[in-house]
């Protein structure tokens, strides 16, 4: 059995952990603008982006974007302490990600794919980045 008590992560592990908190800070910036936003703040908007603001989601969507931002930033934080646990909160961040891209995708019109597309890849990639650095050893 390998002991991995010493076995230290690369400059790269520090670098992809910091910029996926950046990212994940971003998401949560945007979640809590969206939830918080006032009715003056929206009218002081240009149009294209009011209404996005006055568009109707169901609850389950605020609560899958809620889940996706919120484990995705801890998932980054349990990175920088690493902790091997931020890989299911980087499994939940990307479940709740994809059902609500998709959702964005699937019944919002003029949605331009992109960014829910890169969103969802993103996710994948620190699920897939947290399993590996398990696996090396880098997270205990």
């Amino acid at each position: 059995m390998t002991d991995y008590s010493n076995t230290k992560p690369t400059v790269w592990f520090w670098i992809i952990a910091v910029v996926a908190l950046i990212w994940n800070a971003m998401g949560v910036m945007a979640y809590l603008f969206q939830a918080f936003i006032t009715d003056e703040a929206i009218a002081a908007l240009p149009e294209e982006q009011q209404a996005e603001f006055l568009m109707e989601h169901p609850a389950w969507f605020t609560a899958a974007f809620a889940l996706a931002v919120f484990c995705g930033a801890l998932g980054c934080l349990a990175l920088l302490i690493r902790k091997k646990w931020a890989f299911i909160l980087f499994v939940i961040s990307f479940i709740a990600a994809t059902i609500q891209q998709v959702y964005l995708m699937t019944t919002v019109e003029g949605v331009n794919p992109v960014m829910p597309i890169m969103i969802i890849v993103v996710c994948a990639f620190l699920v897939w980045f947290s399993k590996m650095a398990t696996a090396k050893g880098w997270l205990r």
